[in-house]
Formats: structure tokens, C-alpha cells, sequence
């Protein structure tokens, strides 16, 4: 049962994704420090920040508005990794890259589920 937003698998592992963006971009340059490692850290605490603040909200429309600023944070990192990979090509980005696909999937079936519930 949950009793928590840190119950939600999703949640989970969104966590387990910010450990890993932190360990990822800590191998990128420098002179990134203020780029991308500051954008794809942002990105990437936003999406279990949102999931968790849209789950203590009283109304469901509330939670399902910031799972929707989730999955947008989520689409920035995304794409904060596409170009991490094209332009460091000797940092891997896999694991976080498939471990944020997974979540994405993860926020897109609570959201169908949650939106289904409020049309009930």
C-alpha cells in the first residue's frame, strides 16, 4: 500500500536517475560546470521533486499537473543527454539514458491511470 510518495517505484527511481546524472556529469569538463552539468542536474531533481510535491497536493488535477512538469523535466534531461552524448563522446551516458526511459514510462502510465480516475 502507499503510504508515501516515496513509496512510488517511480519516485524510486527517479532518485536512483539524480545519483546518477550527479556521477555522469561530474566526469564532464570543467567548463561545463555552469552548461550542461548545472542544466542536467536541475533537470534531473526536478523530476522526483515534482512527483513528490504534485502527491502531497489535496487535489488529484493538482497531482496530475506537476506529474505533467515531471515528464517535462523529464523530456529536458532527455534530451540534455542526447547532447552530452554527441559532444562527449567518451562519457557514458547508457545507464542513466535507460534508466530515465523506464521512468518516463513509468510517469506516462500513473498519469493515464490517474487521469482515468478523475473522469470516474
Amino acid at each position: 500500500m502507499i503510504k508515501s510518495y516515496q513509496d512510488l517505484i517511480v519516485w524510486q527511481k527517479s532518485i536512483r536517475l539524480v545519483k546518477l546524472v550527479y556521477e555522469l556529469t561530474g566526469n564532464l569538463p570543467k567548463e561545463e560546470q555552469f552548461g550542461l552539468v548545472s542544466q542536467m542536474r536541475r533537470s534531473a531533481v526536478a523530476i522526483p521533486s515534482n512527483i513528490a510535491e504534485g502527491y502531497r497536493r489535496q487535489a488529484l488535477g493538482e497531482y496530475l499537473q506537476f506529474l505533467y512538469i515531471a515528464n517535462a523535466s523529464a523530456a529536458e534531461l532527455e534530451t540534455q543527454i542526447i547532447i552530452c552524448k554527441n559532444i562527449f563522446q567518451k562519457i557514458n551516458c547508457d545507464k542513466a539514458n535507460d534508466l530515465l526511459t523506464e521512468i518516463i514510462k513509468m510517469m506516462n502510465s500513473l498519469i493515464a491511470k490517474l487521469k482515468i480516475r478523475r473522469q470516474k
